[in-house]
């Protein structure tokens, strides 16, 4: 149930960014969805990517700095008050959410959101003890 997500350290100056997908495009590696957040020295970019081994080993080769994490994909409900409906029962049960972001497609009548917790397996578990759908990595990947 988990998805792998890539970290790629960046220098906050103008340009990086565009090396990055210049790069993951040159090496035949479609983005699925990304964030990225920033402080005035440096930023993180996390990326969904169709082939991590490849974007890792070749975002190094290039000398960026790269890192893996798990995180978690759920369908939401793609209608008002779909996302805070999963949010509320996560805090019910006292899951903290470190992260999330927005996935590009959706499946079928449902958004997709990726959530990075300091508990993944106890997340994984109120999230399906709730009926919500947390889509394998494989699946993920080919959407």
């Amino acid at each position: 149930m988990r998805v792998e997500q890539i970290s790629i350290f960046l220098e906050n100056k103008a340009g990086r960014l565009a090396e990055v997908t210049t790069i993951i495009a040159e090496a035949g590696i479609n983005i699925r969805a990304l964030a990225l957040a920033d402080t005035s020295d440096f930023g993180v970019l996390r990326l969904i990517v169709n082939d991590n081994q490849k974007a890792e080993e070749t975002l190094k080769n290039h000398g960026f700095t790269v890192g893996t994490t798990e995180v978690i994909a759920v369908e939401v409900p793609d209608q008002p008050g779909g996302l805070q409906n999963i949010l509320a029962i996560l805090h019910k049960a006292g899951a903290n959410v470190e992260y999330m972001y927005a996935f590009v497609q959706q499946s079928g009548n449902n958004a997709v959101m990726i959530f990075r917790f300091d508990h993944i397996d106890a997340a994984v578990k109120i999230l399906e003890e709730n009926s919500v759908v947390v889509i394998d990595g494989n699946r993920l990947y080919s959407m």
